[in-house]
This record gives structure tokens, sequence and C-alpha cells, in this order.
């Protein structure tokens, strides 16, 4: 598991798409005047060939760029698995083009002029879900970790106990006596650092697919 116990204290990051220069200065001053880290890109090409710092972070995208709008390149990180939240910011904003953004996720929909603080609070906003994100993405990989570290028998015997079979049920299912079985049983909740059968369970749901969606 990655250790991000630091994470609170990590510099988060806000990348900032913009055609026009003086706006993504504008904004990456400001940014940095509350302590942020801005990364600064003139167009989504840019900015999908750029590294990205292992930190919590934030994407302040503007809805008209070049060649794409910032509609279609929302839906197109999302296809990428790149899962940075979103924060639109426009000159040429509807009611429609922010119900789609919404709909598709972003944190909030901007149109220019608009206050800096509102600026400020939705980007403290996507970065306080980016940093909940990657917490539970870190809690998921250990669990995984856990689950590989059991035996073929083990991951049948917990698979029973999850779905609320009776240790006799297993042992006939498997073929086991009821003493082997309980041992198996609580191998898989020591390994697994299970406090309870109900605690279990929800491990194993968190472990099945789509369980952390």
């Amino acid at each position: 598991m990655t250790d991000r116990s630091a994470m609170a204290v990590e510099t988060p990051f806000v990348a900032i798409i913009d055609d026009d220069p003086s706006i993504r200065e504008s904004l990456a001053s400001l940014l940095r005047s509350v302590g942020l880290a801005p990364l600064p890109f003139a167009s989504a090409q840019e900015f999908l060939h750029h590294r990205r710092p292992d930190a919590p972070g934030c994407l302040v995208l503007d809805v008209r760029l070049p060649g794409q709008s910032g509609l279609e390149f929302q839906r197109e990180l999302a296809g990428a698995g790149i899962h940075l939240p979103v924060v639109f910011i426009t000159g040429h904003g509807d009611i429609p083009m922010s119900v789609t953004a919404m709909k598709a996720g972003a944190v909030e929909f901007l149109a220019k002029p608009f206050r800096d603080q509102d600026l400020i609070d939705a980007v403290h906003t996507g970065i306080e879900r980016d940093r909940d994100r990657r917490r539970a993405m870190d809690a998921l990989s250990d669990l995984r970790g856990r689950f590989r570290s059991l035996t073929p028998r083990e991951r049948e015997v917990m698979g029973l106990v999850a779905a609320g079979q009776l240790n006799k049920q297993i042992a006939a299912e498997l073929r086991l006596s009821e003493i082997t079985v309980k041992v198996h049983r609580a191998s898989v909740m020591r390994k697994m650092q299970a406090k309870s059968l109900p605690d279990l369970v929800r491990i194993a749901d968190k472990l099945a697919p789509g369980g952390d969606s």
C-alpha cells in the first residue's frame, strides 16, 4: 500500500487549462496566493502529455478549448481513467451546458467574471473530493493485498462465509470437516483483519467487481 500518511501536508496541485495566457497567469497567481501549486496549460493535449504530481489535485477547465470543448475533454478524462475533479470556467456558459457538466461530475460551473473566492472555494472542494478518492483507493489496495495473502481454500471459505453460510454448510459443500472450516475461517478473519462477520461481509463487498464504485 502506498504510504500517504502525510497526505494532509502535501501541497495540492491545480491544473489550469485555458488558451488565454493572461487568464492562465491570473488564475495561477490567485492559486499561489492561497498556498496551492498551479500547473497552467494552453491546451488539453499539453495537459495529457504532462506527468501529474502524486498529490491531491483539481482541474480548472475552460469550456471553450481549441478544437475540443471542455465538456468533451471531461468525458475523455473519464474514459482514460483520470479522475481529477473538474471546476469549469466559461465566458459563454448557458444553463444546459452547466447542467451537462454537473451531471458528469463537475464540482462547479463558474461564469466569467466570477469572484476569486468562488473559484478558491470550488477548487478546495475539488481537492478534498480527490483526497477522499485517493484515500479510498489506498484502502482498497490494502484490502486486495490482504486478500492475495489468502490460500485458495481460504478464499473459498471467505466467499461462502460472506454469503451467509454456516460452518456446517461450508463443510458439506467443500467436503471438509467442521473443525477444518473453523481453522480456515479464523485464518481468514485474522489475515483480512475483520473484527466481526459483518465486517468481513463489508470487506467482501468492497472486493467484489464494482464494489468500490
